[in-house]
């Protein structure tokens, strides 16, 4: 599946098959007068050139996916590749024929297209088709490599525990320092729009329900951070993919067809059961819908750390009427960022608007419909 990974791209952090300057792990572009470009492993770019030879090609695929010094992510691609595969992978920066890399590599054009496919289905290159002819190009960041291997049919319980040590020691700090290098937050949440009070605008990109019920495909995939994890006990094969993303899924074998009335009956399930919806920031919404827990979702370490460019809120905000609320604390259970607290108006809940996401997922189960979602951002604060 293709969650934070798609919302990266849209978000524009590769350019022609390459992390965007700057976005290594551990690495800030440094210049000095007098002194020669520094390079992610500390070396001077001469230094770079003359012992490139000797790197070894599961560093260099890690360096070329932005993580640079990450111990972890050498030993996800060592997993998934062996030398030759990594040679392939390491050709196909930008989008390239099969003649194309087996010009750079020195491997026959038949074994080319035989790899290319067998990467395919691990989700470590990717298919660009124009005028007829298919190129291809690997994985381009950390995110993509996650959620795309994280579903394959094959993914191993070793690559899964890996990635279960890389997302508790490496991805929290890792994600801050996506976050500064992104122009806007590449996801928003959205509403549950049964909660949203009467007469508010619900634009089509604000509505879960209208993006499936437009979408031209759909397919559905398993949730890629609780394939690794799944500690919480969510449903699983959750993660609605959306035209492009869904013709990818389906293409590849790692999600199966969605029909209209079945997605929009996982979506009233993903509500009961407390996940929040989540998509591309932008009004075309045409990757995924993701519907994430609180624990094993990869999206939230950053938001909990400081980092508010990486998920954006939705346009609506959570109120609560006291003369309503029962102050049973149904909606703090509920709420995952801690934005609900009691103290109102005869000791009843208060929402703490700072924090508030507006996901609507507190008042979705309030028995008293104390809580409705108001506008509070106008149609313009998602970006075109």
């Amino acid at each position: 599946m293709r969650c934070l990974s798609s919302f990266l791209a849209v978000a524009g952090h590769s350019v022609a098959g390459r992390p965007a300057k700057g976005f290594v792990m551990g690495y800030e572009p440094m210049r000095a007068e007098g002194r020669a470009e520094q390079t992610p492993g500390g070396e001077t770019s001469g230094e770079k050139e003359r012992g490139i030879m000797d790197k070894d090609s599961y560093q260099e695929l890690a360096e070329a996916i932005g993580a640079a010094g990450s111990e972890i992510i050498p030993e996800i691609f060592h997993s998934l590749v062996d030398e030759e595969e990594a040679r392939l992978l390491l050709a196909a920066a930008a989008p390239v024929t099969a003649e194309e890399i087996a010009k750079k590599t020195g491997i026959a054009v038949g074994r080319v297209e035989e790899l290319n496919e067998a990467l395919f289905k691990k989700g470590l290159i990717f298919k660009s088709r124009k005028d007829g002819v298919t190129r291809y190009y690997r994985v381009r960041h950390v995110a993509q490599l996650h959620d795309a291997t994280a579903v394959a049919h094959d993914a191993s319980r070793e690559l899964l525990d890996l990635w279960r040590r890389y997302m508790a020691s490496e991805w929290p700090e890792y994600s801050k320092k996506i976050a500064a290098f992104m122009p806007q937050a590449p996801i928003r949440v959205l509403p549950v729009n049964r909660t949203v009070e009467p007469g508010a605008r619900i634009l089509a990109f604000d509505d879960v329900r209208s993006i499936v019920e437009n979408a031209r495909s759909l397919a559905v995939t398993k949730c890629s951070c609780r394939a690794i994890d799944g500690k919480c006990g969510k449903p699983l094969e959750v993660c609605i993919q959306v035209n492009r993303a869904a013709d990818y899924a389906m293409e590849r074998g790692t999600g199966r067809e969605l029909g209209k009335d079945e997605a929009l009956e996982m979506l009233r399930m993903c509500e009961e059961e407390g996940l929040i919806h989540v998509t591309d920031n932008r009004q075309e919404v045409g990757h995924v819908i993701c519907n994430c827990c609180d624990d094993c979702c990869m999206s939230w370490p950053a938001l909990k750390a400081g980092a508010g460019r990486f998920v954006m809120p939705s346009r609506f905000q959570a109120t609560i009427d006291p003369q309503l609320c029962s102050a049973c604390e149904s909606c703090l259970e509920r709420c995952y960022f801690d934005a609900i607290r009691m103290g109102g108006q005869g000791d009843t809940a208060i929402v703490e608007p700072d924090r508030c996401m507006g996901c609507g997922l507190c008042a979705a189960i309030c028995p008293t419909d104390a809580i409705i979602l108001k506008e509070v951002r106008p149609p313009d604060f998602v970006p075109k």
